[in-house]
């Protein structure tokens, strides 16, 4: 930790952070929060901890197990490992559905696929363009 950094007391994090003080202490337990610094009444913490709190509320307010926390905890420790790894059940993504016509949709994901927003619009316009082409030819 940072000797120019502010420190907070548990009392202090529970409340920056918008939790019990004893689920703070049970995340703490778990490993899902780093260990403060001195121990008992002694014990500090730092931005580093209202982060990792902050970001575990986030994620549970999202509906995330503490488990696929716990992943994603793991994930930003070692980010080298690439994104294909952390795709599995409980990968929250975000994607663009396209509705072409009903019945027809298109899930996009921009930052995967590489292409800008102004190549998503071209693609989008360029698709919707061939759909109305073929549903125009009448035979069905």
């Amino acid at each position: 930790m940072n000797h120019d950094e502010r420190t907070f007391d548990i009392d202090e994090l529970a409340s920056l952070a918008g939790l019990p003080r004893r689920t703070v202490r049970y995340y703490i337990q778990e490993g899902l929060v780093d260990r403060p610094e001195g121990s008992r009444k002694g014990a500090t913490y730092g931005s580093r901890h209202l982060e990792q709190l902050l970001a575990i509320r986030r994620w549970r307010d999202s509906g995330l197990s503490l488990e696929r926390i716990r992943q994603l905890l793991a994930e930003r420790a070692a980010p080298s490992e690439g994104i294909e790894k952390s795709r599995g059940p409980g990968t929250v993504e975000v994607v663009t559905r396209v509705i072409v016509s009903e019945g027809v949709e298109i899930l996009l994901e921009p930052r995967a696929s590489g292409l800008s927003p102004e190549q998503v619009r071209m693609f989008i316009s360029e698709v919707a363009a061939v759909y109305n082409r073929i549903s125009s030819t009448g035979d069905k």
